[in-house]
């Protein structure tokens, strides 16, 4: 039933204004004093520093998390890579009419994203990221927080009975867990934590944040029952720390220094589109002949 809605995230993307996201690997550098060879083909050796290129290649497809069981498939992917790379030498594939294309192709797209890898480090200081989160926060609306117990119910006529048991004095948790239709109220006692209006259904938070503190609700029926609601507390929304949401910062930083790379960088070159031609010109309206 609750929604996944963070107001400080979205403040962030409305004050970035970047919808542009360009991934950029950070590529390794082959030249390190520790770089061991891990194998060899045909004689031709693979190191450390080829590993952690394949890593930043294809690491966010594979499916292995324990980090020697990483290094072996990588290893193996790139050996593969390697000896049919070699066979394919052989066969003098170089010669193929494309090859010299999409080697330049590949050539590019490397050196695209080694320039904006090395925007994303210098443009990701703690001081731009903290003036980010500064400017974040002081466009953030605080917004009014309800944390709140309910009980579902399947028919009204039960919630009108558990109402009246509360009335009476039964202890609302432990009501929770034994009567409760939501799965979660038997280890929880019904409670939902703090929530906005617009994580939980309407009819839910239209009822719960009319509701003071300790008070309890009437039957409420939305799409999943009858709920009896109780409200612990309310309060304002507090603002994420910068410690919480650095790295959320760091991402839009990043996504916003990119972005702007690449529209000056299109701006300063010499463009020219010939898939966008100018609509052809009408031909002029001929004149009509009744008229003088």
């Amino acid at each position: 039933m609750k929604r996944s809605l963070s107001l400080f995230s979205l403040t962030l993307a409305l004050t970035l204004g970047v919808v542009l996201t360009i991934g950029a690997p950070h590529l390794a550098s082959a030249q390190k004093k520790d770089d061991p060879v891990l194998a060899r083909v045909n004689g031709v050796e693979i190191r450390q520093s080829d590993l952690d290129i394949a890593e930043a290649d294809v690491g966010p497809s594979l499916q292995v998390a324990e980090p020697a069981a990483r290094k072996e498939a990588l290893l193996a992917y790139l050996i593969d890579l390697t000896a049919l790379a070699q066979a394919a030498s052989a066969k003098k594939l170089e010669a193929a009419p494309d090859f010299a294309a999409r080697m330049a192709y590949a050539k590019n797209k490397v050196l695209m994203e080694a320039l904006l890898s090395d925007v994303s480090k210098t443009a990701s200081t703690e001081a731009e990221m903290k003036k980010l989160y500064d400017e974040s926060v002081a466009k953030t609306q605080p917004e009014e927080e309800v944390r709140a117990r309910h009980i579902l119910l399947k028919t009204e006529a039960e919630a009108n009975d558990v109402i009246a048991k509360l009335k009476g004095g039964a202890d609302f948790e432990k009501l929770a867990r034994e009567i409760s239709t939501d799965p979660s109220a038997k280890t929880n006692g019904g409670d939902l934590e703090y929530f906005t209006k617009g994580q939980m259904v309407a009819e839910f938070s239209e009822a719960a944040f009319k509701l003071n503190k300790g008070q309890i609700s009437a039957p409420v029926k939305t799409q999943f029952g009858f709920h009896v609601i109780k409200v612990e507390d309310k309060r304002k929304k507090p603002v994420p720390k910068y410690e919480e949401v650095k790295e959320q910062v760091q991402a839009f930083v990043v996504r916003k220094a990119q972005a702007e790379l690449v529209m000056k960088t299109r701006a300063d070159a010499k463009i020219e589109n010939l898939l966008k031609k100018d609509a052809p010109t009408p031909p002029p309206a001929k004149a009509d002949p009744k008229k003088k």
